[in-house]
């Protein structure tokens, strides 16, 4: 037997690896090396026990993860070495329908619609319809939701029966003949379509369970029923099925993931074996001891007891500036202390909303500090804050032909709207304030219709609109508003210029960091009402959650971690008090 690609392995993945038949989790925590058992996991089942490459099936979350893999697994083996599937639950699943679609009347050519197809079509049902109460990116959410749940649309009124699932029964109804019609499937309807084959069609699902007989799935903390039922469905034959994730990193709930897929599995497969990997090779142990406190209060999920195979480290830094400004400073100041001993392209600023990097990236500009905003835009590029501030600059020159065609855009009806406003306060413009100016707009036009805090994306963008409100207390004249505006719109260019070909510091959101690391990591705003977020706090679950995205905060740092609070903090245009998270503090748990 080969085992020279088990060299450097730890016991608890040797043990994981090994385990070659029947059902596994494998909890494996932050920076546990999970990807390399996964791939050593296939290469001891091809290479030692001549299993059939085509017989396996690997599911990832994204194409880059897969890619990754599979070129690992090459290098191990031979360049023609090729599985059954590697990929995501959507690829294999357009796959299948391609090939066997058509025993549920779906034809091998039809269309995927993405999202902004499917939101064209909402849009059209709700103009139809003359629907106002909300918005095509809320129904598509509530439409989403209720496909992850596998509820279908004359059943969706069974399930909800609030004020407006009325109307979003009827939107669900009406937006699924129109892809019928248009031979077009939406993202969730290639798992639910796969399902109903499988249930239907038990032959098709006989061929797949031959095909896949040895089935692991990645990232199993992140299924939402749909996914957990496919992955059932194709294991529960041969039952050589390994699932691999770590619960105390499960934080989108909001896009369906379900934590009790873990007791699901457990209640499905019953003599299911169980791996720790609890060794971790990215962060010393200061920082998983750290770790290890916060996470210890979920009650919900198994928890691991991470080992660092490193030196104890530095001691954790928790600083509380006099303000959100002053926050910004002190992670400009500390930067440039490290540069000297540390790569400044592996430092990550984390904030909990997306709206909490205008100050840090104005703050990054003032003093000319090269930044990276990864997996979004620049506060002033963001297009709510370029539709509201096209709207003020109209009010200071109607001739101003970019904003002009920008509101024109959104809608003639909110263009009239504008012009009527217009006409009545713009004799009172030296008089009144931008936040003035701003609140007539919202009154007036119903710009803020576009948005419903109860999608997660919508959501954001509302924090994005009140964080400018913030600015414009700042700076109460209409005209300096505008310039402090070009001034930062400047700035940005500038800073582009001056850092050609540099990264910089990494700004992003804490869910925008799971999957990453770095070696110096900053987490700002660790108060209440900002981490945990103001809508969890009094739901239990939630604040589990909460919980579990500072824990994939804190474990993305390898050597050096800074935990930081402010006094007071100007939040969406008020200035507020703050109360340091109870996270952090003696009092971690009062309300729960």
């Amino acid at each position: 037997m080969d085992e020279s690609f088990l060299t450097n392995l730890n016991p608890q993945q040797k043990k994981a690896i090994q385990k070659t038949s029947g059902p596994s989790i494998i909890l494996a925590g932050a920076g546990s090396g999970k990807t390399r058992v996964l791939v050593s996991k296939v290469i001891n089942l091809i290479r030692n026990y001549k299993i059939n490459p085509s017989n396996i099936l690997m599911i990832t979350f994204t194409n880059k993860a897969a890619k990754e893999m599979q070129n690992r697994i090459i290098s191990n083996l031979t360049s023609n070495t090729k599985l059954g599937f590697i990929g995501t639950f959507h690829s294999m699943c357009a796959r299948i329908l391609r090939i066997d679609g058509a025993k549920l009347g779906i034809g091998n050519k039809y269309l995927i619609y993405d999202e902004s197809d499917q939101l064209k079509v909402i849009k059209k049902i709700i103009k139809e319809k003359d629907i106002k109460d909300f918005t095509p990116s809320y129904a598509l959410n509530r439409i989403s939701s209720a496909k992850n749940e596998l509820i279908s649309p004359d059943n969706y009124l069974k399930y909800f029966s609030d004020h407006r699932a009325k109307e979003i029964s009827k939107i669900y109804i009406q937006y699924q003949k129109n892809l019928l019609k248009n031979s077009a499937l939406d993202f969730d309807d290639l798992l639910i379509k796969t399902i109903e084959l499988f249930q239907k069609s038990k032959s098709t699902l006989n061929k797949y369970q031959e095909i896949y007989r040895y089935v692991l799935v990645d990232e199993f903390q992140d299924t939402n029923l749909a996914q957990y039922l496919l992955t059932r469905l194709l294991a529960s034959k041969y039952k050589n099925i390994t699932v691999v994730g770590d619960f105390s990193q499960s934080i989108y709930s909001w896009r369906g993931a379900d934590i009790k897929n873990l007791e699901k599995f457990k209640n499905d497969f019953p003599n299911t074996t169980i791996f720790k990997l609890e060794k971790n090779y990215r962060s010393t142990q200061v920082i998983l001891d750290f770790a290890h406190q916060i996470i210890l209060k979920n009650k919900t999920h198994p928890i691991l007891q991470l080992i660092s195979e490193k030196e104890k480290g530095e001691e954790i830094y928790f600083y509380e500036a006099d303000n959100e400004q002053e926050e910004g400073i002190f992670v400009v100041n500390e930067i440039r202390k490290l540069q000297g001993t540390a790569n400044s392209e592996s430092i990550a600023l984390l904030y909990r909303t997306n709206a909490q990097s205008r100050v840090l990236e104005e703050v990054f500009l003032h003093f000319s500090m090269p930044y990276t905003l990864i997996g979004g835009v620049r506060f002033y590029e963001r297009r709510e804050i370029k539709d509201l501030i096209s709207y003020i600059r109209l009010f200071i020159n109607p001739n101003d032909e970019l904003s002009k065609d920008r509101i024109i855009k959104l809608g003639k009806r909110k263009w009239e709207k504008f012009k009527n406003l217009y006409s009545k306060i713009k004799d009172q413009i030296q008089s009144i304030t931008t936040e003035q100016v701003i609140n007539r707009i919202f009154e007036s036009t119903g710009y803020l219709e576009f948005y419903d805090e109860k999608v997660p994306e919508d959501f954001s963008r509302l924090e994005n609109i009140k964080e400018l409100k913030s600015v414009a207390i700042r700076f109460p004249d209409i005209g300096n508003f505008l310039e402090q505006v070009a001034l930062v719109e400047s700035e940005y260019f500038e800073s582009e210029k001056r850092n050609v070909g540099k990264e910089g510091i990494k700004l992003m959101t804490l869910h925008q960091s799971k999957g990453l690391e770095f070696d110096t990591v900053f987490i700002t705003g660790v108060e209440e009402g900002l981490l945990p977020h103001s809508r969890s706090i009094d739901d239990f679950f939630q604040l589990e959650e909460e919980r579990r995205l500072f824990y994939v905060g804190i474990t993305r740092a390898r050597h050096r971690l800074y935990i930081l609070s402010a006094k007071k903090r100007f939040i969406f245009g008020r200035l507020n008090y703050s109360i340091k998270s109870r996270f952090i503090s003696d009092e971690d748990d009062l309300l729960f």
